[in-house]
């Protein structure tokens, strides 16, 4: 009998990867289905980012680079901090990542010990959850109300932290999946409260660059010292790259250096080469974002009318977290039927609350305009 370890047996499945497989399924059936239950771009990569692979192929060897990342790289994000944020970031203190999942787990592992206990938000990412629980840490739900518009809140911090003595906290700004954003004074609070309490705080900012008339703001404009994990997926539509970054004091440089060493060597050359070049593609990436906005609207406005009109505030990101109390208090089943009737894939809320997912559905508007809209007109007949 093959033994199964108790940390591989305690992970969730990521639901929405699970509805991505049967979504997937049914349309290699040759089924008609919208895709709205995975956060990623529709959009390819920038033609920047691709002719710089190809360039660098073409060249012939792909070799390893720095477990730190190539040093062009690490110096055109530290750019980006100051033309963007107007934060002056040292290149030495980046480190280019496989993803921003590598990054959680190089943050998680440098800075806390099995036993920790870390705050997250509740709703909030699954892989949070689900990583902290993997390497002996303990995940402390923050429970996110309407009243601080589903936003973490100082005031929640500390409460959370006089409850359940936290080793530190994450938050994460536009938020999954709900695409909330910390108000700047918000986050600066939250800053204040992290220090005085002694909390590292780790700050998940992979969705900057989509915001809707809201400002996206690094938490490094308020703490220096605060560890910040970005990635190339979201705004730079790069996702199957499996190219992130981080932002970390000086102490964890050469620890999370000597991890990276061992757990991957290094990000992907080829994929850092893109990175480098997408940062000269705004034009064409703000164009994607432009059209999240008119999905995101499109939603908005068809929603109340089908019954889905409850939902969080979508300030960024490219999500809508639906309350769907008034239609099932399963929303698990729900997806399937919505699936299987209406060809119309989504992912239920337990992916991303325990405790209440139960009656919550995430819709992606990462796709096209005409696949929102048709996506609108087979839940309304649906519905019905």
């Amino acid at each position: 009998m093959i033994p199964i370890s108790r940390r591989a047996a305690a992970v969730a499945p990521f639901l929405a990867m699970d509805v991505m497989v049967a979504a997937a399924t049914k349309a290699r059936a040759g089924e008609d289905v919208v895709r709205m239950e995975v956060g990623q771009p529709s959009a390819p990569a920038p033609r920047a980012v691709i002719a710089a692979a190809q360039r660098a192929l073409e060249g012939g060897r792909v070799p390893y680079t720095e477990a730190l990342g190539l040093p062009a790289l690490r110096e055109r994000i530290a750019q980006d901090y100051r033309e963007r944020h107007g934060v002056a970031v040292p290149p030495e203190r980046v480190v280019v990542t496989t993803g921003s999942s590598a990054g959680f787990i190089l943050a998680f592992l440098s800075l806390f010990d099995a036993g920790a206990r870390v705050g997250v938000p509740q709703p909030g990412y699954p892989a949070y959850h689900n990583i902290l629980s993997a390497l002996d840490l303990v995940p402390v739900p923050m429970r996110l109300s309407a009243a601080d518009r589903y936003a973490p809140t100082a005031a929640l911090l500390q409460a959370t932290h006089a409850a359940h003595a936290l080793s530190g906290v994450l938050v994460m700004s536009p938020a999954n999946p709900s695409g909330t954003v910390i108000g700047e004074a918000a986050l600066a609070e939250l800053c204040a409260a992290a220090r005085a309490l002694g909390l590292p705080f780790v700050s998940d900012e992979i969705y900057h660059g989509l915001g809707y008339g809201v400002p996206t703001t690094t938490a490094l404009r308020f703490d220096s010292d605060a560890i910040v994990i970005n990635s190339f997926s979201k705004y730079h539509c790069m996702t199957g790259w499996r190219v992130g970054w981080m932002v970390v004091p000086d102490a964890l440089v050469r620890p999370i250096e000597r991890l990276a060493q061992h757990l991957y060597i290094s990000a992907p050359y080829l994929s850092q080469v893109g990175a480098l070049a997408a940062f000269d593609a705004t034009e064409e990436l703000d164009a994607v974002r432009d059209g999240y906005a008119r999905n995101r609207a499109i939603l908005l406005d068809a929603f109340p009318g089908i019954g889905l009109g409850r939902t969080h505030p979508v300030d960024g990101a490219f999500y809508l977290y639906a309350d769907v109390a008034n239609l099932t208090n399963d929303a698990s089943a729900f997806c399937r039927r919505m699936l299987d009737e209406a060809g119309v894939a989504a992912t239920p809320g337990l992916d991303f609350d325990r405790e209440a997912g139960h009656h919550h559905v995430r819709f992606s508007f990462a796709g096209s305009e005409a696949e929102c809209r048709e996506a609108v007109r087979r839940l309304r007949t649906w519905l019905a």
